[in-house]
């Protein structure tokens, strides 16, 4: 809970920022602009139908901060909100994290996800003292678990009927992990 967490984490185009009070209706665009491209792999879209949503979604993510059950930044290119990627899942005995992201779908294909990820990958590993780190997506979904094989994640299982899209429809997903000794190999190619 004392740990200190950068709110700012600046990488080589773009940076990642903590959320602020301010940051519900810019998160509303963002997904408004990326609703039906989103809502094919993450259920949490039809949850969030109005900027007041938005703006509850923000404060739960700023208390999530306080307590340390999820550490969450957005995506930036200068001002502007590409998107989101966080610390999730996060088990402070092992310690171990999952990583979690979207993308504006205008953002996609230049490698702003695959940048905001090796951050947070070197906050884990170099800061927190992660023992794992892991990615999950949905298996039809091959542009996240592209992402995944880029870093040097090794695909550990496929897990069968495991969630349901928006439409509830059963999906499969992949999993994604690294180790030290993954991350050290990995680093030394990025």
């Amino acid at each position: 809970m004392l740990r200190h967490i950068p709110p700012g984490i600046n990488g080589q185009r773009i940076n990642l920022r903590s959320y602020s009070g301010e940051d519900g209706v810019a998160l509303w665009q963002a997904i408004e602009e990326s609703r039906g491209h989103l809502a094919a792999w993450q259920d949490w879209v039809n949850r969030i139908n109005s900027w007041q949503d938005a703006e509850l979604t923000v404060r739960k993510v700023q208390s999530d901060w306080i307590l340390r059950t999820r550490l969450a930044w957005i995506i930036r290119l200068q001002d502007q909100f590409l998107g989101h990627i966080q610390l999730e899942h996060i088990v402070w005995e092992t310690p171990s994290f999952g990583i979690g992201y979207w993308l504006c779908r205008s953002a996609e294909g230049r490698g702003y996800v695959t940048e905001a990820a090796k951050l947070l990958c070197q906050l884990a590993f170099e800061t927190l003292g992660a023992q794992r780190l892991h990615i999950e997506c949905d298996a039809r979904n091959q542009r996240s678990a592209s992402v995944a094989r880029r870093l040097g994640f090794k695909q550990e299982a496929v897990l069968r009927n495991e969630r349901r899209d928006s439409s509830g429809k059963l999906q499969n997903t992949l999993q994604f992990a690294m180790v030290p000794e993954d991350y050290q190999f990995a680093r030394a190619k990025w």
